[in-house]
């Protein structure tokens, strides 16, 4: 059966737009034109997963030689950061075991659709600090939901490799806590 999410331009490309259908929750994404819909329920915990952050997918066919996919097609949990691919529902870690329901979407012309089709409300957001299918430029590159982006700093000590060894070199100021 087919449920009338919204208009596609509703759901701007990198954004989602999470909906109430037959009980269950459901995040509907829009990642560059393409529409995919996922259970919004975390198996590990039951966390609602559709609120979480979008990543692209970083690979390795050998050691040191990677491969970055900007495509955001990976969505991070909120509470314990198990990821899954919103196209197919897998888990990343686990693929063969571990998956979330994920449901087909696709996007007709209002004259094409049956006379009746019942329309799916959106549902509740339990995470106030993500805007749901229209996020600000600050909140589209935020690290996390609700965080903005940089800059930030992080006390970086040089290493240095010698006979098999890595040493780490600290000067005595940086031993001393500072408030």
């Amino acid at each position: 059966m087919k449920y009338l999410v919204g208009r596609a331009d509703e759901i701007p490309s990198g954004s989602r737009k999470i909906v109430r259908i037959a009980g269950r929750s459901i995040g509907v994404f829009n990642v560059d034109g393409d529409y995919f819909a996922i259970r919004n329920r975390c198996p590990h915990q039951g966390a609602p997963l559709c609120e979480g952050k979008l990543w692209g997918v970083l690979s390795a066919d050998t050691p040191g030689d990677f491969h970055y996919n900007s495509r955001k097609e990976i969505l991070t949990c909120v509470w314990h950061g198990w990821e899954f691919n919103i196209r197919t529902g897998q888990s990343w870690c686990d693929p063969q075991r571990l998956r979330v329901r994920s449901y087909e979407v696709s996007v007709d012309e209002p004259a094409n659709l049956p006379e009746e089709v019942p329309q799916a409300p959106a549902d509740f957001v339990k995470n106030r600090m993500i805007t749901v299918a229209n996020p600000s430029a600050e909140e589209a590159d935020a690290p996390a939901p609700g965080m903005i982006k940089g800059p930030y700093s992080v006390p970086t000590y040089r290493t240095t490799l010698e006979d098999g060894y890595l040493y780490l070199t600290l000067e005595i100021s940086d031993l001393v806590a500072s408030p």
